[in-house]
């Protein structure tokens, strides 16, 4: 017979934690934000939770169900509101706040970039698609035919991952350096073979990510608008 779990939220001192899927997909996402994906296993994230890891599989069937219930857990946390009309404002609002996210855990960027390579769009996790559906509704109600928003989706969030991507590389080696050169460690790089990169070592070491984001998407959603209908051209779907 399966013991009956006590069900009290806040345990007691000395009294494990009732376990429940959020309980399970809180603590893989704790351990990935410490250590990074590989450490996420279903025996070391039993040893986390202080339980037997074959009793972690009623909540997740694999630990491939456990990265996708992981990247859920972290989209959920991005809001979205479909029926919003200023559609520029609210893409620039939640690209802001998916950099937020990433900055938060970029141990499970790559995780939301390169996961739905393996999965077909429709056995992806329901969490994962629900930004996809909202995001088109926006679109859609905006003025943009059903296939233009489809491609103005992909444009968006394919600049928005590069962006996000590239903001995670730009690592400081010493933050307490004021020579941009030493700062960023291209002193190591010969002058010879890479003098453009060494001259703009100022610029890099000055780089600040949400400002750039913002120029990016003034750029793209200036490009955006211009393919929508004028008044008295309704789309087709």
């Amino acid at each position: 017979m399966v013991p009956v779990e006590n069900p009290v939220a806040t345990p007691a001192p000395g009294q494990k934690k009732r376990l429940s899927r959020d309980v399970v997909l809180s603590a893989a996402l704790e351990l990935v934000d410490a250590e990074g994906l590989d450490a996420l296993t279903m025996r070391r994230l039993g040893q986390e939770l202080g339980r037997d890891p074959m009793s972690l599989y009623r909540y997740a069937a694999s630990r491939a169900a456990l990265l996708d219930g992981v990247s859920e857990l972290v989209l959920n946390e991005l809001a979205i509101i479909p029926d919003d009309p200023d559609w520029q404002a609210q893409l620039r609002r939640i690209a802001h706040d998916l950099r937020l996210l990433a900055l938060r855990h970029p141990n499970v960027v790559p995780l939301l970039v390169t996961r739905p390579l393996s999965t077909p769009l429709g056995l992806r996790p329901l969490g994962t698609l629900r930004p996809l559906e909202q995001i088109l509704s926006l679109l859609i109600d905006a003025g943009f035919n059903a296939r233009d928003a489809l491609h103005v989706y992909r444009a968006y969030y394919g600049f928005l991952y590069g962006h996000i991507l590239n903001e995670l590389q730009e690592f400081i080696v010493d933050p307490e350096e004021n020579e941009a050169l030493l700062r960023l460690g291209l002193h190591r790089l010969s002058a010879r073979e890479f003098p453009r990169l060494r001259a703009l070592a100022p610029v890099l070491a000055d780089y600040d990510g949400a400002a750039e984001l913002d120029q990016g998407l003034s750029i793209l959603l200036s490009g955006l608008a211009a393919r929508l209908p004028s008044p008295g051209h309704p789309t087709t779907a």
